[in-house]
């Protein structure tokens, strides 16, 4: 089966919505290339993934302060942020690559949106919208057991 790379604006234009909603992921045909969730050439939505954790709100960054992790680029609030994160990404990149952890769960790889997040044992999580953080939220423990057995295998699938 062919993969297709599936951007955040298609899952919006409903070709993801109606799925997601009902807690079923994407079609493993929908796969993405990348082991970072990129878009448009920035990872995270151009979102500062330090920020998540000093100032538990999601922040978007600033071309000022982008840094190159693996590839990707990634951009920061701040130089302090983008230090951090330099010092050690293993603590602040979002699990999964910032794909959807509750579609990870399921096998699937689904797009992310910075406001749907979690911060669960030192660890972000990223989520395709709101509505499917609060089913990540009813057990967290257990999705992310579940996403772990499927990362990043999924990925060549």
């Amino acid at each position: 089966m062919k993969k297709m790379i599936i951007s955040r604006r298609h899952a919006l234009s409903g070709l993801l919505a109606a799925p997601m909603a009902l807690g079923v992921g994407a079609p493993r045909a929908w796969a993405a290339a990348s082991a970072v969730y990129i878009e448009d050439g920035v990872a995270w939505d151009g979102h500062d993934p330090v920020a998540y954790f000093t100032t538990d709100s999601p922040m978007p960054g600033s071309p000022d302060f982008a840094f190159d992790h693996n590839g990707v680029t990634v951009l920061f609030a701040n130089d302090e942020h983008r230090a951090m994160f330099a010092d050690d990404p293993m603590r602040y990149a979002p699990q999964y690559g910032g794909y959807c952890a509750y579609a990870m769960s399921q096998g699937q790889i689904a797009p992310t949106v910075p406001e749907a997040w979690t911060i669960y044992d030192g660890r972000l999580y990223l989520n395709f919208s709101l509505g499917v953080r609060e089913l990540w939220l009813a057990d967290v423990p257990g999705f992310i057991a579940k996403a772990d057995s499927f990362w990043p295998g999924v990925l060549s699938e």
